[in-house]
Parts: C-alpha cells; sequence; structure tokens
C-alpha cells in the first residue's frame, strides 16, 4: 500500500504487521503535496518578507524626505514601498490559494484512503469502532490533518518574516537584533510546551465526539426496534449521557486552546513591549535616527503577526498530531485475515474451485473447538446451534472475515486461506441474518449480488419466487421498481428478510451459507421459503445454519454444534426424536 497522494509505500512492518505512527501520517500529508506546499511557502516568504521589509521602506522615506528634505528620494522610496505592498499583496493571495488547495486535497486523500482501508476485503479497521467513529475520523480528523499542510505554510512564512526583521535590527542596533534573534526561540519553545496540554486533550474531544456519532448513528439505525421494545427512554438517557461527555472534552480542550492562546499572546506582548523599550532608550542615547527609531518601533508592531501566527501553528500542529495518531490507528489496523498468496509476475491468479466440496477440518476459532464436518457438493446440510456465539464464529470463518485460531476450512481439498481473498467471498457466499438493503429499486437489491456479466446467476424472478419477494413486490404501488430506502427501513422486518434471501439466491453462488433467513415471517411463508431454497438450490451447495424446523426439515441432513463442537449429526426427523439437545434447540 502506498501512502495517500504519494509514491511512497507505507514504511516496512506498517498495515497489518506493525502499527502505523502518527508522525508518519503527518508527514506523508504534507509529501504529497510538497508542489502547494512549496509554492505557498515560497510566496509566504515573500509576503512575510516584504511585511517585514515595509517598515524599513518607511524609515528610510522619512530620513530622506523629512530629515534631510531630499523630495526626489522620498518619492523614489514611496514609489518602492508601492511595489513592495504590490508584491506582498499578490505573494499572500497566491500563497494561501496554494495552502488552501494542498489543506483541502491532503485531507480528501486521507479520506479516501481511510474508506478504502474500511472497505478492503482483508477487513480489521472497523474492529473495535462503531460506524460512526470512523466517519468521525474520515471527516474532522482528516480536515485538521491536512490543515497541517497550511500551518507548515504559515509557519515558514512567520519564520522568515522574523528572520528578516531580526536581520534589518541587527543592521539597525545588534543589540535589538541578539534580542529578537535569541528571544524568538525562546518563545516558540515555551509555545511549543504550552501545546502539549491542548494536543491531549484534543485527542480526547475527538474520540467522545465520534463515540457520540457512532452511538447516535446505532440508535437511528435500531430506532424500529427500539420503538418496538419501548426502550426509547433509555436510548435517550444513554445518548444524553455520552453527549454530555463529548460537550465536556470539547469545553475542556477550548479552554486548554484559550488559555493557550492567552498565555503566548501575553508572552508575546512583552517580548514586543520589550524590543520597542530598548530601541526607544538606544533613540534616546542618540544611538539611531529618527528615522532609524521608526522602522525599530514598526518592526517591534510587526513582530506581533509572526509571533500570534506561531501560535496559531502551534495549536493547529496539536491537533493535527492527536488527529494523525487516530487516522493511523486506522490505516496501520492488522488485516483481519490473510489474503493468500500473490499470483507470479505475468500470470493470472488460479482459478478458485467451484465443485462445492466444503470441510471444516479441525476448527478452532473463538468459541468453535476442533470442529470436523463434511459436506459434499450439491448437499444441502443445516447447521443447529444451542449458543448463538457458535454460529457467529461459524459464519466469520466461511465468509473469511477471520482466520481460525487452528484448522482449515477446505474448498474442493484447497484450504481458504491460500486461495485469493475475493474470489474465495465469490465461491462461498455468506448470507448473515442482519444483511442490510441499498437504496434503489427492490429489484436493483435483488440482481445487487450477482455478476456483472449476468452469466451464471440464477433468473432473479426464480429467485425472488422462491424467496416469496414476489408477494412483497404485488404489495408495493410500483412493485419491483418501487425505491428502497437506505438499510431497507422503507420496508418491514419480514419484507426486508426475504429480499436480502432473494438477493443472496439470485448470486448463484457455488456454495452458499444461509443465517436465519426467517426469523421476521409467519410459518406458512417461512415454509414456502424452504421449500423455494430446496428447489433453486438443487445440485449446489447450501448450509442452513438455523433453529428453524421447517428450513431444517428441507435439508438432506442437519448437523448439532454444542459447547463448540459437532453434537450429533443425522437426519432433522430422526434427530428431533432422539436427541434431547437437538429437540430441546429446534422445538422449545
Amino acid at each position: 500500500m502506498r501512502f495517500p497522494g504519494t509514491s511512497e509505500p507505507y514504511p516496512e512492518g506498517c498495515v497489518g504487521e506493525l502499527e502505523l505512527r502518527g508522525r508518519d501520517v503527518l508527514r506523508s500529508a504534507i509529501r504529497g503535496q510538497r508542489r502547494s506546499v512549496a509554492l505557498g511557502v515560497l510566496l509566504g516568504a515573500c509576503h512575510q518578507g516584504g511585511e517585514a521589509l515595509v517598515p524599513v521602506l518607511i524609515g528610510l522615506a522619512i530620513d530622506r524626505g523629512v530629515v534631510e528634505g531630499d523630495a526626489t528620494g522620498l518619492m523614489l522610496w514611496l514609489g518602492v514601498l508601492a511595489v513592495v505592498y504590490v508584491g506582498l499583496s499578490f505573494g499572500f493571495r497566491y500563497g494561501a490559494r496554494a495552502g488552501e488547495r494542498a489543506s483541502v486535497t491532503s485531507a480528501h486523500l486521507l479520506r479516501v484512503a481511510l474508506v478504502e482501508r474500511v472497505l478492503a476485503p482483508e477487513g480489521g479497521a472497523e474492529d473495535g469502532r462503531l460506524p460512526g467513529e470512523l466517519a468521525n475520523i474520515a471527516t474532522e480528523d482528516a480536515r485538521r490533518v491536512g490543515a497541517v499542510t497550511m500551518a507548515v505554510i504559515v509557519g515558514a512564512g512567520a519564520a522568515v518574516g522574523l528572520v528578516v526583521g531580526a536581520v534589518v535590527l541587527l543592521g539597525v542596533s545588534v543589540t535589538l537584533g541578539l534580542l529578537v534573534l535569541l528571544g524568538t526561540p525562546l518563545l516558540l519553545w515555551l509555545g511549543h510546551l504550552l501545546s502539549k496540554p491542548l494536543e491531549r486533550r484534543s485527542e480526547t474531544e475527538q474520540e467522545c465526539a465520534a463515540r457520540a456519532s457512532g452511538v447516535a448513528a446505532d440508535l437511528v439505525a435500531g430506532l424500529r426496534v427500539l420503538k418496538g421494545i419501548g426502550a426509547e427512554p433509555a436510548a435517550s438517557a444513554r445518548y444524553r449521557g455520552i453527549s454530555r461527555d463529548s460537550l465536556s472534552a470539547t469545553l475542556r480542550a477550548a479552554r486548554a486552546e484559550a488559555w493557550q492562546h492567552g498565555v503566548v499572546t501575553l508572552l508575546t506582548g512583552a517580548f514586543i513591549a520589550l524590543v520597542a523599550l530598548v530601541g526607544g532608550r538606544l533613540a534616546a542615547r542618540g544611538d539611531i535616527g529618527i528615522g532609524e527609531l521608526v522602522s525599530c518601533v514598526a518592526l517591534a508592531l510587526f513582530l506581533i503577526g509572526p509571533l500570534s501566527e506561531f501560535s496559531w501553528v502551534n495549536a493547529e500542529l496539536a491537533q493535527g498530531r492527536a488527529s494523525a495518531d487516530r487516522i493511523a490507528g486506522v490505516l496501520g489496523a492488522r488485516s483481519a485475515v490473510t489474503t493468500g498468496p500473490p499470483a507470479p509476475r505475468g500470470t493470472a491468479a488460479p482459478p478458485v474451485p467451484a465443485e462445492g466440496r466444503l470441510r471444516l477440518r479441525d476448527l478452532t476459532y473463538g468459541p468453535l473447538d476442533a470442529v470436523d464436518i463434511d459436506i459434499d457438493a450439491g448437499e444441502t446440510v443445516g447447521v443447529v446451534v444451542v449458543n448463538p456465539a457458535d454460529a457467529a464464529a461459524l459464519l466469520h470463518c466461511l465468509g473469511r472475515r477471520a482466520d481460525p485460531e487452528r484448522g482449515a476450512v477446505e474448498l474442493d481439498g484447497r484450504c481458504l486461506t491460500t486461495l485469493d481473498l475475493a474470489e474465495a467471498r465469490r465461491a462461498i457466499l455468506v448470507a448473515e441474518h442482519d444483511a442490510d438493503l441499498f437504496e434503489g429499486t427492490l429489484l436493483e437489491n435483488v440482481v445487487a449480488a450477482g455478476p456483472a456479466d449476468g452469466r451464471g446467476a440464477v433468473n432473479s424472478a426464480a429467485a425472488m419466487a422462491a424467496s416469496g419477494t414476489d408477494e412483497v413486490a404485488r404489495s408495493l404501488p410500483d412493485g419491483v421498481d418501487t425505491a428502497v430506502t437506505a438499510r431497507g427501513r422503507s420496508l418491514s422486518g419480514g419484507q426486508r428478510q426475504r429480499v436480502a434471501l432473494a438477493r443472496a439466491l439470485a448470486a448463484d453462488a457455488p456454495v452458499l451459507v444461509v443465517h436465519e433467513p426467517s426469523t421476521a415471517v409467519d410459518a406458512v411463508t417461512e415454509a414456502r421459503m424452504a421449500a423455494g431454497i430446496k428447489q433453486i438450490r438443487r445440485g449446489r451447495t447450501t448450509v442452513l445454519v438455523t433453529n428453524s424446523p421447517a428450513l431444517l426439515a428441507v435439508t438432506d441432513r442437519v448437523v448439532l454444534l454444542r459447547d463448540g463442537r459437532v453434537a450429533a449429526d443425522g437426519d432433522h426427523g430422526h434427530l428431533a426424536g432422539t436427541h434431547a439437545d437437538y429437540r430441546t434447540a429446534v422445538l422449545a
């Protein structure tokens, strides 16, 4: 993988091997926009250098025109002053434009990189993070890291202004020049120390804000369920508590920022007053002239600008470092699964087996403990679990969302970890219980998982009939062309389940794993769905992870998992009559 906007790869050991550091993210953000940053620094330096020369030119004009009475010299220096003003004006305009371009582009590339990492087939980036938190990282944190490029440009320009001012003051008076050259680094060091509390509180602020966003998105997604069980007061109380925590963290960060700006402004003002005081005493002793005194006082006032900008730069860098650490945590997240060995250069990846023979050999992952299951090609097998955690672990391993801790899952004799990840997932399609629908028409949702060229997929109408989705279409105003809102919220729970099952059947995968596809439908519809699955998947390997008697009745055989192990294997009717644990799990 490469850093956003650059041709340089991630440091060795990053992305799934070692932790990516925030400084690497900041460095890549700046290097990726080095042309715009370099142009911004150059133009910003011209602007600040011109600003620093303005007091000098005014002093020269006063010496020539007022003290010496030279009208020609006065007009000459006024003309030079006008040219400098035009130059510094254009330097500011185009330098700021380059800085904004670098900031916005860098933030955009970071957002793209974050989205690509979160959606990467190997996964891992979303573990332990709510969707709203990831959205906050991809928006606010990316914006703050992008703003670091502008901070670099402003800081470099301010440094040039201070250097030019110090050189001019050295020419007027060595004492004044040394005072500025020695005092400025001290002020910058103090500003850096003062930014440390802001950096810590800014990181906490972003974490709390991301948590609040994640909980809000989670509550909105489950709004129907919350209303159904009457849990709105508890959900509101939970969000209010998290929102208050976020508000408190934001106020603490704002107080830290205000305190940092206030103290730095106070120190800057005291330093400028000291420069003006020393310059006044030198003028009173006659060591410098009237024009030079005016230049010194004006330069002292000018120095307030660059020093104040350094205060802003320190605050932006503090917030940028905190956000960069959070972005690095996502971009450098360990992969949940291996992607398989790359194909040799110049050759195509070996084809993924598609007969449909599935074997779980000594599979150990989470609650699963040495599970052995053999499924022949074309067989329909039910998997009944006593503990729902066993089903979740099994789906993770079959869908390559996690690699087994021990043992393996084999497809047609080849271990899944040796296959191309995307191809393996196309060969073994896992349709989970909580599958989401997408914004679009009903028909678009059904055909969404089919091959792009349409070859090999079963007829969408057959898939809809087998899943009972044709009844859903007939009940909607525009049939299959009815618009479905995001996550399918415009449909009922049973309608969403039937559309999700139709989508899985329409994909016509060599191996289809379906998890509890009929929990929200009535008994008649469930029986129709069971018969439809049996008919449309004839000759194709199908695994039904369910405790539904109607679905288990159409399977060739059933495997019972209890305490993470295979407790029984046989015909559904036989197990229901002879095995107490199976009967309790299915019929209770």
